[in-house]
């Protein structure tokens, strides 16, 4: 049987690598996308580093402004 939070922690990391893969793909700081998408840089850095759980509307919100589908964020295979 699998641990939920091990398992939750495993898809925050992995949500946060995605982000800033895409973050540094546009050449941005977290700096930028925190101003772009209006979240505050220390919940980006949070997230990108796994330790917080992102709502699904700040999804949307990242989504839009890295000018990507949701699902491109959620898209862990790449």
């Amino acid at each position: 049987m699998t641990n939920t939070t091990e398992t939750s922690s495993e898809y925050q990391r992995a949500f946060g690598q995605k982000l800033a893969r895409l973050r540094k793909v546009r050449g941005w700081s977290q700096e930028q996308l925190a101003l772009e998408s209006g979240l505050a840089r220390s919940y980006l850095g949070g997230v990108e580093r796994g330790q917080r759980n992102i709502a699904l509307l700040n999804i949307c919100r990242l989504a839009e402004t890295l000018g990507v589908p949701p699902s491109e964020l959620l898209n862990f295979t790449d």
